[in-house]
């Protein structure tokens, strides 16, 4: 299976910088009217969601183990998702790296295995190879565009 490269997080995107500064020199958080930041904030969520896929697949065996899934973007980019409890010492709260990232537990599992576990290896196949097809449009959207910009500057 082809999607199972994207497993390793080696994915190489553009994207926010690590001060806090999206592609074209907008604030990361800024996505609105900018369709490079909000590329870039897309290209986020799409590796936080590979990684939870991940997650999920390397936990197909493991017991009791619950599917987790980040919600949707629509809503992320609406803001429901970016509230969190600030943290006074680093090891306070830190959680799963599934909970780090957005993640949420499936509800109503469409099926669960006779030692508890929920993973469905060909539903996560389908969100991994749904993940990776937005990734590749929003890779070509962010190249359409700095693509514009430098014909624009005569480079």
């Amino acid at each position: 299976m082809d999607g199972i490269a994207g497993f390793t997080g080696g994915r190489q995107r553009g994207g926010v910088h690590p001060r806090g500064v999206g592609i074209g020199g907008a604030p990361a958080g800024q996505a609105a009217g900018n369709p490079l930041a909000l590329a870039a904030r897309r290209l986020d969520w799409l590796d936080r969601r590979q990684a939870v896929l991940a997650q999920n697949v390397a936990n197909a065996d493991t017991p009791r183990f619950r599917p987790s899934d980040l919600a949707p973007f629509a809503q992320e980019l609406a803001g429901q998702m970016r509230l969190a409890l600030a943290r006074t010492q680093a090891g306070h709260g830190a959680g799963s790296p599934a909970s780090a990232s957005g993640a949420r537990p499936e509800r109503r599992p469409a099926e669960v295995s006779p030692d508890g576990n929920a993973v469905s290896l060909d539903r996560e196949a389908v969100r991994i190879a749904e993940t990776d097809t937005a990734h590749q449009l929003a890779m070509a959207v962010h190249q359409r565009f700095t693509g514009m910009f430098r014909t624009t500057l005569g480079r």
